[in-house]
């Protein structure tokens, strides 16, 4: 009856809106394609410029915790702060620098004195890695009152276990204001890291993580 129903159209109107959905659809297609590459640029973008990542693993949330105090002193969000249960071998590998955090739990242990997933890593997975030169840092929490002994021992852990894969290590702090007997941590009369003891001295962490990142970039982390 030469009429257009509401789910007809004419031929040509109906040709026209078929090339005009395949434009839209290749249009579409190209947009992803670049968007897509525009990904993957930013993220070797970011790699590249920021390309250090904070490690930790925690049993009671004190290390990680710490690990954040840290990474806001940084103040970037590109920066990685995860559980080293997260991260991928190709990830630790690619980055220029890391800093890697732990607790002391198995004191007195000579190896795997974290009591976290640490202990596993570092003995499976680290020694298969290649760390040649990247800037390593290291830090983790205590108890110096109760275990004054062995305060913080697993920092020294992390310290002789990347060192041995050839990191240049960096970061060590002064054992002034804490009150411990002995600590595998201690090498040269210097803590080999940046120590916490959110235990006794919560109230100072925040600051401790503020000077111990300005001395990293000082002594040449990629921040």
């Amino acid at each position: 009856d030469g009429c257009i129903h509401k789910h007809q159209q004419p031929p040509q109107n109906r040709n026209q809106k078929i090339k005009f959905n395949m434009k839209i659809a290749l249009l579409a297609l190209v947009g992803s394609a670049h968007g897509f590459a525009g990904i993957a640029q930013r993220r070797t973008f970011a790699t590249s410029l920021n390309a250090v990542g904070i490690y930790y693993s925690s049993s009671t949330g004190n290390t990680e915790t710490v690990a954040g105090y840290i990474n806001d002193a940084i103040g970037d969000d590109d920066v990685v702060c995860a559980d080293i249960s997260d991260a991928t071998d190709d990830e630790i590998q690619e980055l220029d620098g890391l800093i890697v955090g732990a607790p002391t739990w198995n004191t007195g242990a000579d190896e795997q004195r974290t009591g976290t997933f640490w202990d596993d890593w570092l003995y499976d997975t680290l020694p298969n890695l290649d760390l040649t030169d990247k800037k390593v840092a290291v830090f983790g929490c205590g108890d110096q009152e109760s275990y004054s002994d062995n305060f913080c021992d697993a920092v020294g852990e992390l310290y002789d276990l990347f060192s041995a894969k050839g990191c240049k290590m960096i970061g060590m702090t002064s054992t002034d204001g804490y009150e411990h007997e002995d600590s595998k941590a201690q090498k040269d009369g210097k803590f080999v890291g940046a120590i916490f003891d959110e235990d006794n001295q919560y109230e100072l962490s925040e600051d401790r993580a503020k000077a111990w990142v300005a001395q990293l970039k000082e002594e040449g982390m990629p921040l």
